[in-house]
């Protein structure tokens, strides 16, 4: 079977939920082959650009202006329109690449894949089966279009949205975001510490800096290192150099052991040894938290897609939020004393297992290619 997945780098998650679900399939599956394409590479490097572009800057610069070309966009407004009349109109370039590898299914992980591939199967250019693969926690309308054949979402709850816009129940399935299996795992919380030069007998808190360069970081981290309050910290600071350097002279004068780590691959160690994230709501940051059972204090949400991500966190006692610009230490401690409600928060955590996410959506992939039964998990 070979297994198109359409994605785009407007924000990581879409990008990491395409390779995780690659990853998935071709370790634990035989005789298939995926294929991951980024869309807007596909269609025009220009246009690429400046979505990505935009993107950053909207949401970094001006999240309040993305927030509401978010909210105009998720209801029935020109905007709406536009968007999605445009996509139909280059979707056709997209041609080239089916014409190349000739999927039997179509994967989109973004928004606009999914309504181009949508608007070429209306016109009868394309004939594989199409699943819409969700990234965030909260629906919008951007990802709903009429000829897709199967949703897949993070939870139940976006089914009723969803519902509204017209899509019928039976084409939608709660089976989580996929991410590495390793975030799943059992791992022993002493002895990674240990290995990290941590005190295992210490709470442990981890601030994970984001893709965007999140600087509000830092004036939590200040706050927080005053706190009285015995524990200690691990900072991810990502590809980020310049906040890596600002942390790095900070770090000496700190009265709390810190621990700041560059960019890594062990983000899921990181995640099995700590007692709270501390985050902005990214999907797939979430979706991996979660898998690690790992509550979550949560800030500088960006309106719109994180903003639905936070909201699902605190309303499924997950998360608690913070505000960055003061305030957030006292919460963050407050928590940590009281042992009890952190436990439920991890208990809550992991209460919402989508461990088996791959396996489902594989089967389902399956079924919409061969036909058949279709299990609903």
């Amino acid at each position: 079977m070979k297994i198109l997945i359409l994605t785009a780098a407007t924000g990581g998650g879409h990008l990491k939920a395409a390779h995780t679900l690659q990853t998935y399939i071709q370790e634990n599956t035989q005789d298939n082959e995926v294929v991951v394409a980024d869309t807007l590479k596909e269609v025009s490097a220009i246009l690429d650009k400046t979505c990505c572009d935009g993107y950053r800057f909207l949401a970094r610069r001006t999240p309040r202006v993305f927030g509401r070309l978010y909210r105009a966009s998720n209801s029935d407004t020109p905007l709406y329109s536009l968007v999605e009349r445009f996509n139909g109109a280059i979707g056709r370039k997209l041609l080239p690449l089916f014409e190349t590898e000739k999927p039997d299914v179509v994967i989109s992980t973004h928004p606009f894949a999914t309504e181009m591939v949508s608007h070429l199967k209306g016109r009868g250019r394309v004939r594989a089966p199409l699943l819409c693969l969700m990234t965030d926690y909260g629906p919008h309308r951007a990802w709903v279009a009429p000829n897709v054949d199967a949703y897949v979402v993070a939870d139940d709850a976006m089914a009723v949205q969803m519902a509204s816009w017209g899509v019928p129940r039976e084409k939608i399935y709660a089976f989580g975001i996929p991410v590495p299996d390793l975030f799943f795992s059992k791992a022993n919380r002493t002895e990674l510490l240990t290995e990290f030069g941590l005190r295992p007998e210490l709470p442990t808190v981890l601030f994970m800096a984001g893709s965007f360069g999140v600087t509000n970081i830092l004036s939590i981290y200040k706050e927080l290192v005053q706190e009285s309050f015995p524990f200690q910290i691990i900072i991810i600071t990502g590809r980020n150099k310049r906040l890596y350097r600002t942390f790095r002279k900070l770090i000496p004068r700190s009265p709390k052991i810190t621990k700041l780590v560059f960019f890594t691959d062990r983000v899921a160690d990181y995640m099995h040894a700590s007692d709270l994230l501390v985050t902005k709501p990214g999907g797939l940051t979430v979706s991996e938290a979660l898998a690690c059972s790992i509550p979550l204090a949560v800030f500088d949400a960006i309106p719109g897609q994180e903003e639905d991500n936070a909201n699902f966190l605190i309303a499924h006692n997950m998360a608690i939020p913070l505000d960055s610009r003061g305030g957030a230490s006292a919460a963050i401690v407050s928590l940590l004393e009281d042992s009890r409600r952190l436990e439920q928060m991890r208990a809550s955590c992991g209460a919402f297992d989508k461990s088996d996410s791959g396996k489902n959506i594989f089967s389902l992939i399956d079924s919409l290619v061969h036909g058949g039964e279709e299990a609903r998990a």
